[in-house]
């Protein structure tokens, strides 16, 4: 009798991973050691027999060279990372021994909120680093009249955690919250948080969200923040944000300030049958697309501002951050956690977090150099392209990846190719807003 296949088998995410570690790539790992390079992050060179306790030789820039390069160079596991870092050394650390003992129980200890702030110092250095910065065209006006514009959203690790043996068994087993911010237009991290309770609603990352959230600037994300008190916390602020109304919403239009045969855009007062409305006036942007009226909220009050349509435009891009997730967790392996506890958790998603940054930089550099918008090439593709640069490096054939990928992007398949949906939507949309002035 055949054995009965896990269920888990069905979804490639939770798949035990069992490729062999992808070469090293100078170019990247230079990026990298740049990012994570401030007074601490330098070359360790340790003596021969020289034998220190776990504390010491696992310091905060070793573990930082092994969470990275588990991510960067997608080592299948901590056996095969412990076997390349005493063969070779990884990106800063020369050729070390450790027991997978000691590197499984410093995940365990070595405080999270150290990568926590790696992360932030790593996003302050991209961010002030404007090459690449792509602005599509027609939203130059946009993006000077707001501080930031940015995306919102949260990504349940509840069936991650039981692929470890140690959770097997154990269906109430939870692997956690996160929640992250990216750039809208360039798909830059920003922020990430994490919280244990999986079931948590996103909510409870709110005030996080509005200390974070520039005054000026503008917060793009989903239903599971439609709240009056949060809507009305972010106006006295003076932040913007962008999202859906939530069904059967009681509201009062005040003003109409333009409309169509295809949409209308609207101020109006919330919650006037509740003990507690809404106490500032919101923007109803209602889009008829097919036989489907969608309907659209923000404080931005002036259209001079932000039109209609580009209220419309903002919140479609709420699927940038959830494309990340998906790539972070099918592509970049977190679908399938290191080790127990929150803490390793927590490493762990920093740690990809930062190579998706990284990789991300090179996808804005490729569509920079190819004249494309960001959203024509797949970060996949390129992520997948560096095992070919790789070889053609040791072929000698490349010395630069950015120019490599740029020749070969036909061949790597980099560029998205545009389907008959993508011109139908557009056909639709234009025709949407073709008498909006």
């Amino acid at each position: 009798m055949s054995q009965k296949r896990p269920s888990t088998w069905g979804n490639p995410d939770h798949r035990r991973q069992t490729q062999m570690p992808a070469p090293p790539i100078a170019q990247i790992e230079q990026q990298l050691f740049s990012l994570l390079s401030p007074g601490s992050f330098k070359p360790l060179r340790l003596a021969q027999g020289d034998k220190q306790r776990r504390d010491r030789l696992l310091t905060l820039p070793v573990m930082m060279a092994v969470v990275v390069s588990l991510v960067y160079r997608q080592i299948p596991g901590l056996s095969e990372i412990l076997r390349v870092l005493e063969s070779e050394g990884l990106l800063w650390v020369e050729a070390l021994s450790v027991s997978k003992q000691a590197l499984s129980k410093r995940l365990q200890t070595l405080p999270a909120a150290l990568f926590a702030q790696v992360f932030e110092q790593v996003m302050q250095r991209m961010h002030s680093n404007k090459t690449g910065l792509i602005i599509p065209k027609g939203w130059e006006l946009v993006h000077q009249n707001f501080t930031a514009l940015w995306i919102a959203d949260g990504s349940t690790l509840e069936a991650l955690r039981r692929q470890l043996k140690v959770f097997q068994g154990q269906t109430t087993a939870l692997g956690g919250k996160m929640m992250m911010v990216v750039e809208a237009f360039n798909h830059r991290p920003v922020a990430s948080w994490y919280t244990e309770k999986a079931t948590a609603n996103d909510k409870i990352f709110a005030d996080d969200l509005l200390a974070r959230l520039p005054v000026g600037g503008l917060l793009i994300f989903d239903l599971g923040f439609f709240d009056f008190v949060w809507f009305d916390a972010l106006t006295t602020a003076n932040k913007f944000f962008v999202t859906r109304l939530r069904a059967k919403t009681a509201y009062k239009v005040t003003c109409c300030l333009s409309q169509g045969q295809y949409y209308r855009d609207e101020i109006i007062q919330m919650g006037q049958y509740r003990s507690h409305p809404c106490e500032h006036p919101v923007r109803l942007v209602s889009v008829l697309w097919g036989t489907t009226w969608y309907y659209y909220l923000t404080n931005v009050l002036d259209p001079q501002l932000l039109c209609a349509q580009q209220v419309c435009e903002l919140y479609r891009r709420c699927w940038r951050v959830k494309e990340a997730f998906l790539l972070t967790k099918r592509l970049l392996g977190l679908a399938y956690l290191w080790v127990g506890g929150t803490n390793g958790v927590q490493i762990q998603i920093f740690a990809t977090w930062i190579f998706y940054a990284v990789l991300n930089d090179l996808c804005s550099q490729v569509a920079v150099a190819l004249n494309h918008p960001k959203e024509r090439v797949s970060l996949e593709m390129v992520f997948r392209g560096l095992y070919h640069f790789a070889r053609a490096l040791m072929r000698g054939e490349t010395t630069d990846v950015v120019t490599y990928l740029v020749e070969h992007h036909k061949l790597l398949g980099l560029v998205k190719q545009e389907r008959k949906r993508h011109r139908k939507n557009a056909a639709r949309s234009t025709q949407i807003w073709a008498s909006s002035g």
